[in-house]
Order: structure tokens, then C-alpha cells, then sequence
């Protein structure tokens, strides 16, 4: 029999067996937001749901699971399972720089970057119904406020510090 401060295999979803130390149980959800950079409107409804599908694949071939996706022109939502042998900033960097990539090679929009930056929020299991429904409805909520008032309000939800002239690059709304 193996110590208890030893390691076993398990298995992990149809990936190849990955090792995790006995005793270790986590339930680790996140809802993550990006944006495009300089917050222009450059995701088009025409190819958004080949993007938020390509997300999808980035997250699950890391190992991580999928709860829900979503955005609007300007910024994604995604809800996350997260394998806490990754950390989340790698996972997200790998999402927006392998988006980025495929974002260009199909030719969708020749000058999209994502804005540096991003939000993590950690959501209970009890409160995982709420943020999908949250994700699944993002035009409802943004007919009345903006991205800006959107994010401000989850960084004060969740009693997070900031300085709003490091927060990401907010256009002038149209005139």
C-alpha cells in the first residue's frame, strides 16, 4: 500500500492518467472575463459562436472543464471547472493567445489582440446557476448597462481594490 503522502493515479476525463496527490479534492469554479483590446466591438455575431467553440476546445484540451460561454462584441464570458494543477493565469494566457492566433488565420478580423488583463471571479457550487444564467443572457444585461459598469460591479461584488486607470482601456462611447 502506497503512504498517504505519496501519490496515486487517476483518471481525467478521456485524458491520459494524470497524477494528484492522495487526499486531494478540490472544487474549484471561476468565471473569467476578457476583452478586446482598446474595447472595440470586433467579435461579429457571424463567427462568435466558432470563437466561443474554439475557446471551449483551448480550456478542455488543458485539462479543465467548460461550464458555460458567452460574450458580446467586445469581451467573453466563461465559466470554468479549473484543475488546480494549472495555475489560471497560464490558462488564460494560453486562451487568448491561441484565440488570437486563430482569430487572424481565419481571417475574421486581421488586427484583433485581447486586452491585456483579465477577471477571475470564484463562484460557490450553490451560486453556479446564477453566473450561467448571467453568461447565457449577456445581451439582456448589457441593453442596460455597459462593460464598464458590468465589470466595476463584479470587482465590488466581490470586494476587489482597484484604481479605474489601471482597469482596461475604455473607448469614448459614440457620440
Amino acid at each position: 500500500m502506497e503512504p498517504l503522502w505519496g501519490s496515486v493515479w487517476v483518471k481525467n476525463n478521456k485524458k491520459p492518467y494524470a497524477r494528484m496527490s492522495v487526499g486531494t479534492y478540490t472544487q474549484l469554479h471561476i468565471h473569467c472575463i476578457i476583452a478586446v483590446k482598446g474595447r472595440h466591438n470586433l467579435i461579429a455575431k457571424a463567427w462568435q459562436p466558432k470563437l466561443l467553440a474554439y475557446i471551449t476546445g483551448v480550456v478542455q484540451a488543458k485539462g479543465h472543464k467548460m461550464l458555460c460561454i458567452d460574450g458580446m462584441p467586445d469581451h467573453i464570458h466563461f465559466l470554468i471547472g479549473l484543475r488546480p494543477a494549472d495555475a489560471l493565469s497560464d490558462l488564460i494566457r494560453e486562451v487568448k493567445k491561441a484565440s488570437n492566433a486563430w482569430i487572424r488565420q481565419e481571417g475574421y478580423a486581421r488586427n484583433f489582440y485581447w486586452q491585456e488583463g483579465y477577471g477571475a471571479f470564484a463562484v460557490s457550487k450553490s451560486g453556479l446557476d446564477a453566473v450561467i444564467d448571467y453568461i447565457r443572457n449577456q445581451e439582456q444585461h448589457h441593453a442596460k448597462r455597459s462593460f464598464k459598469e458590468e465589470y466595476i460591479s463584479f470587482l465590488q461584488k466581490h470586494e476587489i481594490a482597484f484604481d479605474e486607470k489601471y482597469l482596461f482601456d475604455w473607448i469614448a462611447p459614440e457620440s
